[in-house]
């Protein structure tokens, strides 16, 4: 039975999680549609813009993304702390960069309510904060906001979504890894790009691009970092699994080349050290990134961990536990 996606996300398990979504009506969400013979290259931008505004309004850290032609990728973190530590204002600011806000909070913010209001103001405000860290409300803002303007550009209405975006909640930092490089590998599986770092509309592109010293380009989402020069000197700085960024390019690059030429095994140098050091068996890693004709499992981990989260989620069982390997 299908269940709710709140019901996927259990923040005492994990606060990463690898979100899907993929077009109706063999629609395309960029690229060339070879069906009706029409381009639609430009709305990848759509998703890239988006996601740039919801980075900076969200307690969401965006870890990976690669918007495909039919659907798109995500791997996020949910900063419930970041969103806990805003004042009330900060929070009804963010908010409304997104909505129009009710009238008894804009009233609250010029302080021209009564005690009685502004405590009803900021009941509201504290809905507000609950739902710029959850995942439901973030897929909702990016989803609807690219289904009304794909839907304005067709003059058509009706189902952009082929159905609500697929959640997988991902238990521990071999998870994240190895879901980011899934991620990252979408436009080399699909033979779009000949490396990771030609993959346009990537995250591994844009990681790819700063490390030559290329300027960031303000239309590009923010992205949680990766451990480089600049942050492996601060204990402060806030990156994803205290990870070196180019280990992660290397790893990335070495199973994409094990991928493309159908080699099981065949990594490269560079990429197998990372895999001995992470402790992770180089088969099991391979056969993980390979697409999936099946179901994807709700969640990836090892089995203690998918144990943990099915008791957190009030299941039984976890599909995927035979994958588990490490």
């Amino acid at each position: 039975m299908t269940r709710a996606r709140y019901t996927q996300v259990s923040l005492d398990s994990t606060s990463y999680y690898h979100c899907i979504c993929r077009c109706v009506r063999r629609a395309f969400l960029c690229g060339k549609d070879h069906y009706s013979g029409q381009d639609y290259e430009h709305r990848r931008q759509w998703v890239v813009d988006r996601l740039s505004v919801l980075a900076e309004i969200f307690a969401i850290d965006l870890c990976a993304y690669a918007v495909m032609s039919n659907h798109y990728h995500l791997v996020v973190r949910i900063h419930q702390q970041k969103a806990l530590s805003w004042s009330n204002r900060e929070v009804a600011e963010r908010w409304m960069q997104l909505f129009s806000g009710t009238l008894i909070v804009k009233r609250w913010l010029k302080g021209k309510t009564s005690e009685a209001e502004s405590l009803k103001a900021e009941e509201i405000v504290s809905q507000w904060r609950e739902r710029l860290y959850d995942l439901g409300w973030f897929m909702k803002c990016l989803n609807e906001y690219l289904a009304r303007k794909a839907n304005e550009e067709d003059c058509c209405k009706g189902r952009f979504w082929e159905s609500r975006y697929k959640c997988q909640a991902l238990l521990d930092e071999q998870a994240v890894l190895q879901c980011m490089a899934y991620v990252d590998l979408n436009p080399v599986r699909a033979d779009m790009a000949a490396t990771p770092e030609e993959s346009d509309y990537t995250s591994v592109q844009q990681r790819a691009l700063k490390t030559q010293g290329n300027p960031e380009q303000s239309r590009q989402p923010k992205l949680l970092a990766l451990v480089d020069a600049e942050t492996i000197n601060s204990e402060d700085e806030d990156t994803i699994c205290r990870f070196r960024l180019m280990d992660y390019l290397e790893l990335v690059d070495g199973t994409g080349r094990a991928i493309r030429d159908d080699k099981r095994g065949a990594i490269s140098a560079q990429a197998a050290s990372v895999l001995d050091r992470l402790g992770i068996d180089e088969k099991i890693w391979l056969a993980q990134m390979r697409p999936r004709k099946r179901r994807q499992p709700v969640a990836l981990g090892t089995l203690n961990k998918l144990k943990e989260y099915a008791e957190m989620t009030g299941r039984k069982w976890i599909s995927g536990q035979s994958l588990v390997g490490w």
